[in-house]
């Protein structure tokens, strides 16, 4: 006996009157036609809508690519006028979605302006930080960087310089003080213990991608997140995105760009500078339509010539800097801020007029002091930014 007349065949060949080759399915020994499968009951399903993905999807837990994820058909994308970010409502049958109810909370097809085609403007209007007396990393940032809706802000951060405190604290600031803003925090390449944390200390859409998830995840999810922002902004919302940090996001685009391009100082690849710089040029305000207001930090002095040349490529990017000392911070004093390296640009825009010359006062006042301590201190004494400045005005 042969191994064939041993073992049943799934699928045997049949010649048919014409010559021609066919192949006929069975189950079992018996060669009886196997049942087609039941279709699955139509399902709803909601979530971000990703473009560009390999193939469209809808992601159904969260940023990052799961199980729940549902594919979208070309011809529903383009019916649609979908958006990579856009938060899609419909029903989906077999993985796969057959009709779209709502974009964004909108019908279809509801007329909207592309993000690339609004017309970017200087920052107006003032985001304030200052909560209360105690919390004095905010009230720095008023005093020394100012910041609006549409800042491009880069926070310059050593290592153990509290920097993800003050991103604790500006986080909270932004939801006390600005609740009509939408504020994102996405954590790239991040420990896992420190997003838990950041998610329980503030009120925000915190995005991560822990570092031991691939380099492709922390740039799929980051990516994501700014085009989720900006369909946000298209639809006149203020959004405010903290990003920690751009530079582990500069190292993933790096570890993923194609080998055989030319290698800059430090190692970094020609092409993995410019699409972290695209992220941060994402913030902008926006006439006739909402704001992105980005706040990235930037790793320096870390022993790596890759992150201080990727912190040089990216600062002539923005219109707003705090820088962080070491010194200071290894002095155990904080916030640890370098008044004489922070600043905003065009802060005449944000700031009232009659605020504007005591602002100075003061910061020629540090300049001259040369240290942060006697400031920190009389900061401490006072109830308010008001109350100070009202000081120096009457000193």
């Amino acid at each position: 006996m042969t191994t064939t007349d041993t073992i049943p065949r799934t699928a045997h060949r049949t010649r048919s009157r014409n010559g021609s080759r066919t192949a006929a399915k069975t189950s079992g020994v018996n060669g009886a036609a196997r049942a087609p499968r039941p279709a699955a009951e139509p399902t709803t399903v909601s979530g971000l809508f990703d473009g560009a993905a390999k193939n469209a999807v809808i992601r159904g837990g969260g940023y990052l690519p799961g199980p729940k994820d549902v594919s979208v058909p070309p011809a529903l994308v383009r019916d649609h006028g979908l958006r990579t970010g856009d938060v899609v409502d419909g029903t989906a049958q077999n993985g796969r979605l057959i009709s779209v109810e709502t974009v964004n909370g909108l019908p279809p097809g509801a007329p909207r302006p592309d993000f690339a085609d609004l017309v970017p403007i200087h920052p107006t209007e003032r985001l304030r930080l200052e909560t209360g007396p105690a919390v004095l990393a905010t009230r720095v940032i008023d005093l020394l960087a100012p910041i609006g809706k549409g800042q491009r802000g880069l926070i310059v951060a050593p290592p153990k310089a509290g920097k993800t405190m003050l991103l604790q604290a500006v986080a909270n600031a932004i939801t006390t003080n600005h609740p009509e803003c939408h504020l994102m925090i996405v954590l790239v390449d991040e420990r896992p213990e420190e997003v838990t944390d950041m998610r329980e200390s503030v009120q925000a859409e915190v995005i991560a991608s822990t570092f031991d998830r691939p380099a492709t995840d922390h740039i799929a999810v980051t990516e994501l997140a700014v085009e989720r922002a900006k369909r946000l902004v298209e639809l006149g919302h203020d959004v405010v995105m903290l990003i920690d940090s751009i530079t582990r996001l500069g190292r993933a685009y790096n570890m993923t760009a194609p080998s055989g391009g030319r290698i800059l100082t430090g190692g970094i690849d020609v092409r993995a500078v410019h699409p972290p710089k695209r992220v941060l040029g994402a913030a902008r305000n926006l006439q006739g339509a909402g704001s992105l207001t980005i706040l990235a930090a930037a790793l320096v002095e870390t022993g790596s010539k890759m992150d201080d040349n990727l912190f040089e490529e990216f600062k002539s990017t923005g219109n707003m800097e705090l820088r962080l000392s070491r010194s200071l911070s290894e002095k155990r004093v904080f916030p640890a801020v370098d008044v004489t390296g922070s600043g905003t640009r065009r802060e005449e825009l944000l700031v009232d007029p009659a605020e504007l010359p005591l602002l100075w006062k003061l910061r020629r006042a540090l300049h001259d002091q040369g240290t942060v301590e006697p400031f920190l201190a009389t900061l401490k004494g006072t109830g308010s930014n008001a109350e100070l400045l009202l000081s120096l005005r009457n000193a």
